[in-house]
């Protein structure tokens, strides 16, 4: 085997703690270059601004992207009372300034909590959601009417972490597509103050966080020195909140075919698991469905070996 096709080979994910300043297709490209990998993405855009785990997947784990993606994510977010920007962050400019920050500490979580649960979110005008198919920041830059949808997302805990008013850190637990931006000016604008994000740092995407990430610089340097591997995450633990069924070599060789196997009489219609061999590699994921009178049966989705 030539070492194209070991690169081919090689499946897995790679946990980034993300500098501020570079974008994530910046990274992306980065370990590109450091992995002579091409086939690889992230699994969620972290702001230019913002830093934190950032989930690159590599090889034939890239096509656990749709899956990854949709994961939870969790921050750590600075707001700033008492202005408002027309970018919600840092970066924009003030559309209001300098209002009187009269808020206790009591006061603003009452609100915070307001802002829990099931909620209809508009994401900023300075975003890259499209709009009969051009990028809002786009449109926005042009001085063009940004007129955006809201979208219904889950933030599932909103916890104050330290209170230094105007500041205020904010430990957000939401689901994928949520922005912490609007989130801060919405803020903003039921206390009245008006508020914006000043700093955002990604402490968990999935089942990511910050203790299993490498600074990006770190893994640059193990580039060079040839020992990149051992930051490397078999491809079955991006999805490791998934039940795993494990497949003998006869199973493997089944759902490697596209061929349904039993599945357990107390496994849920509709269910999706992840296919694993003795080794620990990932084959599949797999779904269960009713096969022939009515028996359950794992149906493979997406095989990832062959």
């Amino acid at each position: 085997m030539d070492s194209r096709d070991v690169k081919n080979a090689i499946s897995g994910v790679l946990v980034i703690d993300k500098p501020v300043g570079m974008t994530s297709h910046d990274v992306v490209q980065a370990i590109r270059n450091g992995t002579g990998i091409r086939r690889a993405g992230h699994t969620g855009t972290l702001d230019p601004r913002a830093s934190g785990v950032l989930v690159i997947l590599i090889g034939p784990a890239v096509r656990l992207s749709e899956y990854v993606s949709a994961s939870d994510k969790r921050y750590q977010a600075i707001i700033r009372m008492g202005s408002s920007t027309d970018t919600f962050d840092a970066e924009g400019n003030f559309v209001r300034e300098d209002e009187p920050v009269d808020v206790t500490e009591e006061e603003f979580e009452k609100v915070l909590k307001t802002f829990e649960g099931e909620i209809e979110q508009t994401p900023p005008p300075y975003s890259a959601v499209k709009v009969k198919g051009r990028k809002a920041y786009e449109m926005a830059r042009k001085g063009e009417e940004v007129d955006l949808e809201p979208r219904t997302i889950q933030v599932h805990h909103l916890d104050v972490l330290e209170w230094a008013p105007p500041e205020v850190v904010v430990d957000v637990h939401c689901s994928s597509g949520t922005y912490v931006r609007s989130l801060a000016n919405d803020l903003g604008e039921t206390l009245g103050t008006g508020a914006y994000l000043v700093g955002l740092r990604r402490t968990k995407s999935g089942r990511f966080s910050l203790r299993d990430s490498v600074p990006l610089r770190k893994l640059q340097e193990a580039f060079q020195a040839g020992n990149w591997y051992q930051y490397l995450i078999p491809a079955a633990e991006a999805l490791g909140d998934w039940p795993a069924v494990e497949l003998d070599p006869d199973a493997v060789d089944a759902v490697r075919h596209g061929h349904r196997i039993p599945a357990g009489a107390d496994t849920k219609l509709d269910s999706m698991v992840r296919g694993v061999s003795m080794q620990g590699e990932l084959i599949a994921l797999m779904q269960r469905v009713d096969g022939e009178e009515g028996q359950p049966e794992w149906q493979p989705k997406k095989v990832f070996y062959s």
